[in-house]
């Protein structure tokens, strides 16, 4: 069992940068690959990025490609997702979650706002 506690997010202007945390429970984190979800206002839940369990391999959905940059440190149990070059339509819940993701391991969520 894991889990999964996001923070970091806030209100940010356009141009801006964020850096989100996703600190985890337990023994098996490193084990999963993991992914950095966002869900917006009237929009379904997508993935953005996603790293496997070694760091060796990314994901990046392509609305956020070459502006974040996913992370983790499995020796801290935390996963970061650097957001530079911030947009409105950045604008939403940030989630953690293995990839694929967990039903079972959803959090709260970090809110990012950006401005215009």
């Amino acid at each position: 069992q894991v889990q999964l506690v996001e923070s970091g997010g806030g209100l940010v202007q356009a141009g801006g940068s964020l850096r989100l945390s996703c600190a985890a429970s337990g023994r098996t984190f490193s084990s999963y690959d993991m992914g950095w979800y966002r869900q917006a206002p009237g929009k379904e839940r997508e993935l953005v990025a996603a790293l496997s369990w070694s760091g060796d391999n990314t994901y990046y959905a392509d609305s956020v490609k070459g502006r974040f940059t996913i992370s983790r440190d499995n020796a801290k149990n935390t996963m970061y997702l650097q957001m530079n070059t911030l947009k409105p339509e950045d604008t939403a819940i940030y989630y953690c979650n293995p990839d694929p993701a967990n039903l079972n391991y959803w959090g709260q969520g970090t809110q990012v706002t950006v401005s215009s």
